[in-house]
């Protein structure tokens, strides 16, 4: 329970927010949080730096309340545990992080013996227990959220920067907190990439099984940094569909770069997707339960299919995903393809003939008859089919030959939503989760009803998934009261300059709380080092600092540059 919203057990899945505002001003995170509740924010969470500025809360929890409000709040913690200790006094949550709570990140090598682990583990009990007695003793929850950005050295050298190095940092708190007798917490698993978050959270709900049925915690669910516009969104809707359609999570925040409102239309669409889907765990499973899974729900293998080639273009086998379009659609652009830019139609349905198959993967006649021929047609499932697509799809992976390549449609009724923003989440839901699971090899996006629209979501559906990355990858976290510089602005900046960079990651955090974990897989990072300074990275290693904000994207245009990546921006092409 956080106050009077319970999570969990046969509660609705709430959905989170948190605030922009700086919380040494009162009024404004006073207006943001109403400004969120009246939108539906279930839970509001804002950030305490400083034992100095987690005083402020009691202000911001009374104004809230002044005003009618019982939104409960929630004190974001990093580093500081008088912070956590102090924000406990007023709030009804507190959010710590594993990785920074007492404990150190500065990408240093050491060896642990078991004794020296040990003795780690007692020095972070020693710092964690107060704050677990305060919790309790004030009617306080928790969230142990774990970040793939900000996983602790001593975590990293005993597991490595991985989904189990999460789950073990996570698991070690919880039991200090249970030593104490103190359930009332929840768990994260965040990153910014959807597949590292999924093995995360699919291997914590499986250890939790493992451990007994009173480690039943629930589970926050969030793709840090995922971004702002259709990316954020799509990324978003990968990461969290994919666990909601596992009937993993119990509440949700979609983080991103745009003001906070923005955020709870999108979670409460997700919610409502899985609810009308009936996508959630046991519908999902129990069409598999007689099968193997042709996927590892822990560790991403792409199915490897016999490669052929329809329409002139490659697929299967370790050829990229490609993108299908009806004729419909094909006709539609083609008198204006040279201004789609990356976003061609490749494969066209109707001139594929018998290289394309649609079976209903319920069917024992007709998975034995495709399994039967001797030449190798790619697969769909069969429109009118009544499971889940997601549930659909991982039938059909398990009970056709691997040898067949799979195509994924995002519905199986071929009828375009009328709502937009619901089409893109459902579609990045259903076939997000499944290129994640491995299984695909081309992609056909129909629920989007407009022609040069569905091709955009398409691309944009696998560059998020991180399956075929054909423009400038950006992990950008949501804007806090941690933010250094201002995050939109700045992000759009950085797009104008870098977005023709096909293939090149770049980091924009606002702070260092997960920048620079967050930013191994980048190839450079932008970082708010102090008010209006920034730090540069090549990977995770800062080598330009304090540089003035107004000179910081030429900056980091010279340090591409200089490493290589960089290429003039082609002309842009009339239409």
């Amino acid at each position: 329970m956080v106050a009077g919203i319970g999570i969990g057990g046969k509660n609705p899945n709430r959905v989170q927010s948190m605030l922009t505002s700086d919380t040494r001003d009162a009024d404004a995170c006073i207006r943001e949080s109403l400004q969120l509740a009246e939108a539906g924010c279930e839970i509001v969470r804002v950030t305490a730096q400083t034992r100095k500025i987690a005083r402020n809360l009691e202000f911001i929890v009374a104004g809230i309340r002044a005003a009618g409000c019982e939104v409960p709040l929630v004190a974001d913690i990093h580093f500081k545990p008088d912070a956590a200790m102090e924000a406990a006094k007023w709030v009804q949550k507190v959010r710590v992080n594993p990785g920074n709570y007492a404990d150190k990140k500065k990408f240093q090598v050491l060896e642990y013996s078991d004794e020296e682990y040990q003795q780690e583990l007692d020095r972070i009990d020693e710092a964690f227990t107060p704050l677990v007695k305060r919790c309790q003793e004030n009617g306080v929850a928790m969230r142990i959220g774990t970040n793939h950005g900000s996983l602790s050295d001593r975590i990293m050298n005993r597991y490595g920067d991985t989904p189990l190095g999460m789950v073990e940092s996570a698991l070690e708190f919880a039991r200090i907190a249970r030593n104490h007798d103190y359930h009332e917490f929840v768990f994260s698993m965040k990153a910014s990439n959807p597949k590292v978050m999924i093995e995360a959270y699919r291997l914590l709900a499986a250890r939790l099984l493992e451990e007994g049925e009173d480690w039943n915690y629930p589970l926050h669910l969030g793709v840090t940094e995922a971004g702002d516009g259709e990316d954020g969104r799509i990324k978003s809707a990968i990461g969290i569909g994919s666990l909601l359609a596992d009937g993993i999570g119990d509440t949700i925040r979609v983080s991103l770069t745009e003001d906070s409102i923005h955020e709870i239309p999108v979670a409460q669409a997700l919610v409502k997707w899985v609810d009308q889907e009936g996508s959630g765990g046991s519908e999902n499973n129990a069409a598999l339960d007689q099968y193997s899974l042709s996927y590892d729900p822990f560790d991403f293998n792409r199915r490897q299919a016999e490669e052929m080639t329809i329409d002139g273009f490659a697929l299967g086998g370790e050829q990229t995903v490609r993108i299908v379009s009806s004729k419909e659609v094909f006709d539609a652009v083609k008198d204006r393809r040279e201004t789609l830019g990356e976003f061609q139609p490749e494969i066209v349905v109707e001139n594929a003939g018998d290289l394309i198959c649609e079976i209903d993967p319920q069917d024992d006649d007709d998975v034995s008859a495709l399994n039967d021929r001797a030449d190798s047609v790619m697969v769909a499932v069969r429109d009118g089919v009544e499971l889940p697509v997601v549930a659909a799809y991982r039938l059909l992976a398990s009970r056709i030959q691997v040898r067949h390549p799979i195509l994924l449609k995002d519905q199986l009724d071929a009828v375009p939503d009328s709502n937009v923003d619901e089409a893109l989440l459902a579609a990045s839901a259903r076939v997000g989760s499944l290129l994640c699971d491995g299984i695909g090899d081309a992609l056909w996006v129909r629920g989007e009803a407009d022609a040069e629209a569905s091709l955009r979501l398409a691309y944009n559906i696998l560059q998020s998934a991180g399956t075929r990355i054909f423009k400038t990858d950006y992990v950008a976290c949501p804007s806090c009261g941690r933010t250094l510089f201002d995050l939109q602005s700045t992000t759009q900046l950085i797009r104008e300059a870098t977005g023709h960079l096909k293939g090149v990651r770049i980091a924009v955090m606002g702070c260092i709380v997960n920048g620079p974990g967050e930013m191994a897989d980048a190839d450079f990072g932008y970082v708010g080092g102090a008010p209006s300074k920034i730090n540069l990275y090549v990977g995770k290693e800062a080598v330009k600092f304090n540089i003035p904000e107004s000179e910081a994207v030429d900056q980091l245009v010279e340090l591409i540059r200089e490493h290589g990546k960089w290429v003039d921006a082609p002309v842009a092409v009339e239409a």
